[in-house]
Parts: structure tokens; sequence; C-alpha cells
């Protein structure tokens, strides 16, 4: 049964509701492009659909693109038929979830049905669906008071790095938009400056195939 806003009110609706592919594609690109469909490569608006294989191609461009591309969707096999439903159960659950909980309820097995949570809570988090491209700075900064004005037993919980005792270790990524647009810049506190700490954030972030700035030479995101 779905509410008048056309919903679905249950978790077994939201499952048959979204089991439809067109119904997810369309409720997907609805949410991502409000104002029509737009080129993810080269912001284009002239794109033709290809009803077949469900993605559009940007006559700008002439790139293909689906509606995952440049999203938390993306880099996943899993279908949109199995990530909405979870959104829906995130969405609806008041008490939290636990990964266990929702593999149960789609079928999936808890590693993915964790990788699912994981994302799904990062785009809570930043307040979109979409992942950063193109040309990305990456950096980090020691943010925080002098060490002496914080409580002794604060400061040996506190991070410990070069130039970075008693301090808040912020990681930040800034997606280059172009001269005479705005970039799109985010924020991350992290345990420390290490690789092994820094490398998930970026994969977390950024879509394959991006140019990375790190202030030393420019690399690329190469997919997993």
């Amino acid at each position: 049964m779905e509410n008048a806003s056309g919903a679905p009110d249950t978790l077994l609706d939201a499952i048959r509701y979204f089991a439809d592919p067109d119904v997810s594609l369309s409720f997907v690109a609805d949410l991502r492009w409000p104002d029509g469909v737009t080129c993810p490569v080269c912001a284009g608006k002239e794109v033709s659909f290809l009803s077949t294989r469900r993605i559009w191609k940007c006559k700008a461009c002439k790139k293909q693109f689906s509606v995952k591309v440049g999203t938390i969707f993306e880099d996943s096999p899993i279908g949109l038929d199995k990530w909405l439903p979870a959104l829906w159960m995130l969405a609806n659950c008041r008490n939290g979830m636990s990964s266990y909980e929702l593999a149960r309820a789609l079928g999936v097995t808890q590693k993915t049905a964790w990788f699912m949570l994981h994302r799904i809570r990062l785009a809570m988090q930043t307040g979109t669906f979409q992942t950063l491209s193109g040309t990305v700075e990456v950096d980090e900064t020691y943010i925080g008071g002098k060490a002496r004005n914080v409580h002794a037993d604060k400061r040996a919980e506190r991070i410990i790095g070069t130039g970075g005792a008693g301090k808040t270790v912020v990681m930040g990524l800034l997606e280059r938009h172009g001269e005479g647009s705005a970039s799109t810049v985010r924020t991350l506190v992290v345990e420390d400056t290490r690789r092994k700490t820094l490398a998930p954030r970026v994969r977390e972030h950024v879509v394959p195939g991006s140019e990375l700035d790190t202030g030393v030479a420019p690399l690329k995101r190469t997919p997993r």
C-alpha cells in the first residue's frame, strides 16, 4: 500500500514498488536531476535515452552514462531494487539498523548489507547521493587549541602526529568546477594522516577515473 505521495508505507510495499526497474530508475533520476537529466561528464542537457539498456547518451560529448554513475550506487553490482528498499528501511528505522537485519530483510549477505549501510549513511552525512569527480584536490590539516589548554586525560586521547599533537586531523576534498563556478567541498574528521587511513576515504567520496591533486603530483583514482 502507498500513501498519498505515492511512497511505500511498509518494507514489503517498498520491495514490491522498487522491484520494477523502470520505477527504480525514474525514482533515482528524479532525485538526482529534478530539473532534467544532465550529463555527469560535461553537464550537457541535450541527452537521449537508450531504453533497451536504461542509460543515456550525451549529444554534446557523446558519452554514455547510467543513473548510478557518480553516485554512491556506482562501483557496485547491487541493483537499485536492493539499494532503494535499503534506503527506505534506514530512513524509517528510528532505532538504527544492523547489517544483519538488513541482510535478512533483503536476502543479501551480511558483508553486502554492511557495504550498503556504509554507503547510505555516507550519503545522509553529506546530504547527497553524488560523489566527487573530475579534478579533486585532497589535503589534510590539524585543527584545535593548544594541548596545554586541554585536560591531561583528554590530551592522552588526542591524535599525536607530525606537528599535530593535541589537535584534530581534518581531511578536505575539493571538486573543481572551472572558472566562474563554485567548487564542491567536503571535510572529514579522520584518525590520522596515514595513507591506510586516507585512501579508503578517497575511495568513498571520489569517482574512479578522477584526477587527484594531492599537492605533490596528480594521480588517478583508478577503479578497484
